[in-house]
């Protein structure tokens, strides 16, 4: 994929994003065939929002979510000033259109990762940690057919990301073990499904790790302050407007979302 296929179908995802419309794909002269294609399709959307990157999030890190999207693996998608929400939050009308929910372990990070040849430890990646936050990510799509869309478009989307909602910082969280560490979904008070740490690629630190190797690996890096939103520990959960949805982390911690 040249640059100029990669912009054209970046303004088309951009549009889609901007006047809240769907498109049913790419068109076949600009749509990506590999991962590589996707990539550069999402760096060229970057310019085109002319926000602040903030951080990253990672899609696909359990198996429940890897069924949903049809893929075999997790993938990344970058984190837009605008979409970041302080919980509790409100999330209008038309704020987006999909409607689903995932319950996320976030981190904030407190140094920087820049890209090398070796892999990082997960050791090296926590130690430039500062906070663990309990989120809930809102994802949207710009396809009619965004579960056919098939990886490498999924990925151009920004990895359907669109709203995050992040809670208060935990408090002495470092020597839990993140893997057994459970979590409830509330939907209007009623729990709707729970979930474990162990969901998100076995531990959410884990999940961190392999995006400081995977952005590492295509000549990019974590930075301070940035924020890592690590994929659901739960499943993905269809709400509607005027839900009250509460990710429940227990002594770690909750995010509420309210949807108008």
């Amino acid at each position: 994929m040249d640059d100029s296929q990669a912009l054209e179908a970046a303004r088309i995802l951009h549009s889609a994003w901007r006047d809240k419309t769907l498109v049913q794909g790419l068109p076949e002269s600009c749509r990506p065939q590999n991962l590589d294609g996707g990539y550069q399709i999402q760096a060229a959307l970057e310019g085109l929002h002319g926000t602040p990157v903030v951080g990253y999030k990672i899609g696909a890190t359990n198996e429940a979510a890897q069924r949903i999207f049809d893929v075999d693996s997790p993938f990344f998608g970058r984190l837009f000033e605008p979409a970041l929400r302080t919980s509790p939050a409100e999330i209008p009308t038309g704020a987006v259109i999909l409607h689903i929910i995932e319950a996320e372990f976030d981190f904030t990070m407190s140094g920087d990762l820049p890209p090398r040849d070796d892999p990082y430890r997960q050791d090296e990646v926590m130690a430039k940690v500062e906070n663990l936050m309990p989120a809930i990510e809102i994802p949207d799509s710009r396809y009619e057919n965004w579960r056919e869309a098939g990886m490498p478009q999924l990925v151009a989307d920004n990895a359907i990301a669109s709203l995050l909602v992040l809670g208060e910082p935990a408090r002495n969280w470092r020597d839990l073990d993140l893997s057994r560490h459970s979590l409830a979904v509330k939907v209007n008070g009623e729990t709707v499904d729970e979930g474990v740490g162990a969901n998100v690629l076995g531990d959410p630190r884990a999940a961190l790790t392999w995006l400081a190797n995977a952005l590492s690996e295509r000549g990019m890096g974590l930075e301070a302050g940035q924020i890592v939103t690590t994929g659901s520990a739960a499943n993905v959960i269809k709400v509607n407007p005027g839900d009250t949805v509460v990710a429940d982390f227990g002594d770690l911690g909750m995010a509420e979302a309210n949807f108008g």
